[in-house]
Parts: C-alpha cells; structure tokens; sequence
C-alpha cells in the first residue's frame, strides 16, 4: 500500500495500491504516519510518488460511499491530516508526479514544496466540481498561492483537468520531464536544495511556508460540516454514483 525507499538520507513514499492508487483511509493513515515520523528515522527529505501513468486518483469514492457519517468524517480528516503533515514538516518535499493526478493526488503536490510532473498526455487538477463535491478554503488557498487567485477561480469552478505543459506554463507543477526520470529529477532537486546551508534554509522555508500550516490548521477553512452535508445531497450522491458506475463499466 505505501512503499519506502531510502535513497541515501530521500526517502521515497511510493504509492502502492493499484491500479490507481485511490486513497483510502488506511493509505492515508500510513502516509501521514510515515510523513511525521521521516524526521526521526533519519531522513532529510521527502519525495511522494506514485505509479507510472497514475500518480493518484484522489480519494477513493467507492470506498467513501460505503461509509457512515462519523466514517466518512474521518476518512476526511485523515486526508487533511496527509496535508497538514506536509505543511508543517521541517523536511523538504517534492512530489514525483509519473502520470494523471486528479482532485485528492492534486491537492498532495500542492502542499509539497516542488512538483515534477511526467511530459506528455497527462493532466492534473483539482476536477470536484465535475464530480458533485464543492472545494473546501484550505484547498483553494493551496492552488491560489501557486497560479495567483483568478486562474484557480477559473479552474477550480469549471473542474478543470490540464494536461502537463499547461500545468507548467502557469505554475501548478514545477518542472516536466520524461516519466521514467520523474523520481530522479525530483532526487536531483532535493540534493541541490541538501547543499544550501541548513539552518538557513529551514528558517527562511519555515517562515515561507507558514501561511500553509494556518490554512490547513483552521477548521473553519477544511469546512467539514458543509463537506458532510453537501455529500448526502441528492444532486452530490447522482453525481459520485454515477462516476462509480462508469469506474465499474471500465472493469
């Protein structure tokens, strides 16, 4: 389900519940767990990947719609908790995108501080809209803070997926390169970065980064009660079980 390599002090969180790596809660328990405990065990840094051709699905709807309310409550939090982690650890972290990344898979890289995404036909976006779900505050603030706040109002409205250069072009990813180099491009990044003096760079970077730990550290702005509520509605739920049904039709 998460996978751990050491790459000489990086430590890669590989992704690994094909064939999409649909985050369900306990992939998103090991992952927050893994995040907060990198510091202790020794590592220096942080890559997230995840499969070639996928780099995660986001969340994983069918298993959500099995799930009462207090459940799904907390399979929202821990996804929240995944992002947090990100935000507030004194490790740098680049997520190694090889492929598609909608909606939750999105939202991960936007917390990281580097994204190298695979060149070619993929896409990547915060698509809620297109599936029923609105966007909570602490996500848009995420994107906002990388493509500046009308391009992200026009995306995020229209639930739009981009395909890697566009995502380049204006921000949302940082680099491109072939899919097979994705990890090795975002090693490369971290060990130019592991150069700089360190107290330097984790003083600036946590005084840079501190707007990400506010957002996703302020109820208000998660709005789980309003997520809570607009998943039971009518329109929501035709939404998610039709996308299940066409999930099921592919096999």
């Amino acid at each position: 389900m998460l996978e751990r390599i050491d790459h000489s002090g990086i430590l890669e969180l590989k992704l690994a519940r094909p064939p999409v790596n649909a985050l369900n809660p306990e992939l998103l328990s090991a992952l927050r767990d893994a995040i907060v405990a990198a510091p202790g065990d020794g590592a220096r840094a942080l890559v997230i990947s995840g499969g070639p051709g996928v780099f995660s699905a986001g969340l994983d709807v069918p298993r959500l719609l099995t799930l009462d309310r207090e459940g799904l409550e907390d399979a929202w939090r821990a996804f929240f908790g995944v992002c947090e982690a990100l935000a507030r650890s004194p490790l740098l972290s680049v997520a190694a995108i090889g492929g598609h990344s909608p909606a939750g898979g999105a939202v991960m890289s936007l917390y990281c501080d580097y994204r190298v995404m695979a060149r070619g036909p993929f896409k990547i976006g915060l698509n809620e809209v297109q599936v029923g779900l609105f966007v909570p505050d602490c996500i848009q603030y995420a994107l906002r803070r990388l493509v500046g706040t009308y391009r992200a109002e026009r995306l995020m409205v229209a639930g739009a997926m981009i395909e890697s250069e566009q995502a380049l072009a204006i921000g949302m990813v940082d680099e491109l390169t072939d899919q097979e180099h994705v990890t090795v491009r975002a090693l490369a990044w971290l060990q130019d970065m592991l150069r700089l003096p360190p107290h330097a760079l984790h003083n600036t970077r946590s005084i840079a980064r501190q707007d990400l730990v506010d957002v996703i550290s302020d109820p208000a702005r998660m709005d789980i009660p309003r997520f809570l509520q607009e998943w039971h509605r009518e329109e929501t739920q035709g939404v998610l079980h039709a996308l299940v049904a066409r999930l099921k039709a592919k096999g």
